[in-house]
């Protein structure tokens, strides 16, 4: 049986905490530069209005993010720099084969909230373990920006809850709204 190459270079090895909470910044910077490019066509594929706000006040915000990530980079004497991230190009795929796959309206709107949402809950995940990270290596700086990212993408998936829960989802249960739900609206 052959074995496997290593994947990853030596010197591309993190042997410290502080290795691995740089490598995970980079995963999180490419991320999210690729969520600015991504966002607009979720913005152009969407019919409901508060999903299309939504995602347009997301992407400001991602460029907030992005700005911050530098700024968490900077305080550690670190160069801001994205390393190609695996899991934000796979959930980026299936979101778009979400959107290719659906019909256009509230069934293709439900679907780019849940793609959405995996975003969202992907980088829930990895801001919370970059600030236990900052945490734990004292970086102040670091842990309160990335503190303040985890709030927003918190606050952004809930809100993308609400939109699918208060109508979105039922009015793609036939491609309309229907009308035992009218009297829940």
């Amino acid at each position: 049986m052959e074995t496997k190459k290593k994947s990853a270079k030596k010197s591309e090895v993190a042997g410290t905490l502080r290795d691995l909470f740089l490598d995970s910044l980079k995963d999180i910077y490419y991320a999210e530069n690729t969520l600015v490019k991504t966002l607009p066509l979720m913005f152009e594929q969407a019919t409901n209005q508060k999903l299309k706000t939504a995602i347009k006040d997301h992407l400001a915000q991602t460029k907030e993010q992005v700005v911050r990530l530098e700024m968490v980079f900077y305080s550690l004497g670190e160069k801001a720099e994205g390393k190609k991230c695996p899991a934000i190009e796979g959930i980026i795929t299936e979101g778009n084969e979400v959107m290719n796959s659906t019909t256009e309206g509230s069934v293709r709107d439900a679907g780019i909230i849940a793609s959405a949402q995996k975003v969202e809950h992907y980088e829930i995940a990895s801001y919370g373990t970059l600030a236990a990270f900052a945490k734990t290596l004292n970086e102040r700086t670091a842990l309160d920006l990335l503190l303040r990212t985890l709030g927003e993408e918190k606050k952004s998936d809930t809100l993308l809850s609400y939109i699918a829960d208060t109508n979105l989802n039922s009015q793609a249960v036939d491609g309309k709204l229907q009308s035992k739900d009218l009297n829940a609206v």
